[in-house]
């Protein structure tokens, strides 16, 4: 019998047990590593909504309301996105002072950690745009590249934004006490926010709209006006020709009336009298 079971035995059948032992152990990481890991996600999310749920009740439920459903004092949140509460509560401008027809920028009062979690509740309440990761609004770091993404922004920005904001960036009056904020030393993620969210008097801009590319191009026209010193003197606020012309007037001819006088008080006549 013992020599029958030895026969029986094939020499690669230790070989085949142990590819099936690997395969069993490879089939069950895959089946559950995956799983384990969208879980532990999955539960990161759930308490990063739950905390923002958290700071929401206490710093802007009682304008927007408890559910973000709105009120009479604050528009509806549902649908606004992670891009719009880091945009508001990044600048400042939100929790506002009190309403009114602009809310100013100013310090924000939450952590990058609290606005996280802000956004991450608020994006739960209903589909909007996406807070951006580095790579989709940081202008290129190659210089030659740079240049180009600058010039195409330049014409983008001329296009689609000086109406407002000025040919520079540095802002503009609007209807009913409204105006269009100055774009200096805005932080280039906000400035790809806005465009994406359209905040307060801005028409927002979508991808359908202006493709992502475009967007960086803008911040990186934005980014360079910011940096780059002033060529042609006294910039009397980039403002253009109103400001230019005042100027004019005022001091030039306030320079010629000066010298009218001087002239006429050294005149021949003046000196007998």
């Amino acid at each position: 019998m013992k020599k029958l079971s030895a026969r029986r035995r094939h020499p690669l059948a230790a070989v085949v047990v142990l590819l099936l032992a690997l395969a069993a152990t490879g089939g069950l990481y895959a089946a559950f590593a995956p799983a384990g890991k969208a879980q532990a996600d999955s539960s990161a999310q759930s308490l990063a909504i739950d905390e923002g749920k958290k700071l929401f009740a206490v710093g802007c439920s009682s304008c927007h309301g408890l559910n973000g459903q709105g009120t009479s004092d604050g528009p509806s949140l549902v649908g606004v996105g992670s891009a719009a509460v880091d945009f508001q509560v990044g600048t400042g401008r939100m929790p506002a002072q009190q309403p009114g027809a602009q809310v100013p920028s100013k310090k924000n009062v939450y952590s990058q950690a609290e606005i996280d979690q802000l956004a991450a509740y608020v994006a739960s309440l209903g589909p909007g745009p996406v807070a951006p990761t580095t790579e989709q609004y940081e202008p290129s770091s190659n210089e030659v590249t740079n240049a180009e993404q600058v010039a195409k922004g330049g014409e983008l920005f001329r296009t689609n934004c000086a109406q407002c904001h000025n040919f520079a960036g540095k802002g503009g009056a609007l209807t009913n006490g409204k105006y269009a904020p100055s774009l200096e030393g805005v932080d280039a993620k906000h400035i790809y926010e806005a465009m994406q969210t359209g905040p307060q008097n801005m028409p927002s801009f979508p991808d359908t709209t202006m493709p992502e590319e475009q967007k960086r191009e803008i911040v990186a026209f934005v980014r360079h006006t910011n940096d780059e010193p002033n060529q042609g003197g006294l910039a009397l606020g980039s403002l253009g020709p109103v400001t230019e012309g005042l100027f004019g007037w005022i001091f030039g001819l306030g320079t010629l009336i000066v010298i009218a006088i001087w002239v006429a008080a050294h005149t021949t006549k003046a000196k007998k009298s």
